[in-house]
């Protein structure tokens, strides 16, 4: 990045709360920290032109051949995988630094994690590969527990994959499993009256950006329906959630600026 350069930032994710009690907001500033840290000042040396599609994926496209066509130094994205993959296919020559829960090398991001090669590399908070211990401490948390569901949303690249892996470390632990699909916050209700009728002991939330931006919905319905729910970051449990297992959100941004 150059200085007096001009960083793009491209994100999928929508927050439903105040900006200053958003994770938008939280992550925004810790992306700030990890550039200052390294000498780099909004406003002052960089210039940093912000473009967020609201968790419509529809709209990341369009958004992100506007910041290719400025001519931006870097592109920087965030909301999971899609804002990703379009960058890739935006641009070969402008540097693009992202950050996912998804492994990098095994989506196609990269070529390995030290040698990522071509014009990408970045930040991975491995939320997919600590699915399976999250399905653990369902375990440990609810010994008696013998159905678990999982809630995924289909748009997701990688949803189905994490969720196999779930149920795989369910078999291993005898646990019974009932895997249902969301995109609208219509889904997410009707899904959690599925869970009633089936009678699961507890759900898991497979990590995703909009559902993430639907985390006040999804504590509210785990409330109602008395659905013991782990989820993969701290904002759901901040939220009114039960527990979380996964990476800080706040620390993966500040690397990402580093």
């Amino acid at each position: 990045m150059a200085t007096r350069g001009q960083c793009a930032a491209a994100d999928d994710a929508s927050d439903r709360v105040p900006q200053q009690q958003s994770r938008r907001w939280r992550s925004t500033v810790s992306f700030l920290e990890g550039l200052s840290a390294t000498g780099f000042v909004d406003g002052k040396n960089v210039v940093i032109e912000y473009h967020w599609a609201d968790a419509h994926l529809e709209r990341v496209p369009a958004l992100m051949l506007d910041l290719v066509r400025r001519r931006v130094n870097v592109l920087f994205t965030s909301g999971g995988d899609v804002p990703i993959l379009v960058a890739k296919g935006a641009t070969t020559t402008i540097p693009i630094v992202f950050i996912t829960g998804s492994d990098p090398v095994a989506m196609g991001f990269v070529a390995s994690l030290n040698r990522p090669g071509g014009n990408v590399t970045g930040v991975t908070f491995i939320a997919g590969e600590l699915g399976p211990k999250r399905v653990e401490l369902v375990h440990e948390l609810l010994p008696k527990a013998a159905a678990v569901g999982l809630v995924l949303n289909p748009d997701i690249p990688n949803a189905e994959l994490d969720a196999a892996e779930m149920q795989a470390a369910a078999r291993r632990l005898g646990l019974r499993t009932n895997v249902l699909r969301a995109t609208s916050d219509q889904d997410i209700e009707a899904a959690f009256a599925k869970f009633v009728e089936l009678k699961i002991d507890a759900l898991l939330v497979i990590p995703d950006s909009s559902f993430q931006s639907r985390r006040d919905l999804f504590a509210r319905l785990a409330a109602r329906h008395a659905i013991p729910t782990i989820y993969y970051s701290r904002e759901y449990v901040a939220a009114g959630g039960l527990v979380s297992y996964g990476a800080s959100f706040t620390g993966v941004f500040r690397q990402a600026g580093n």
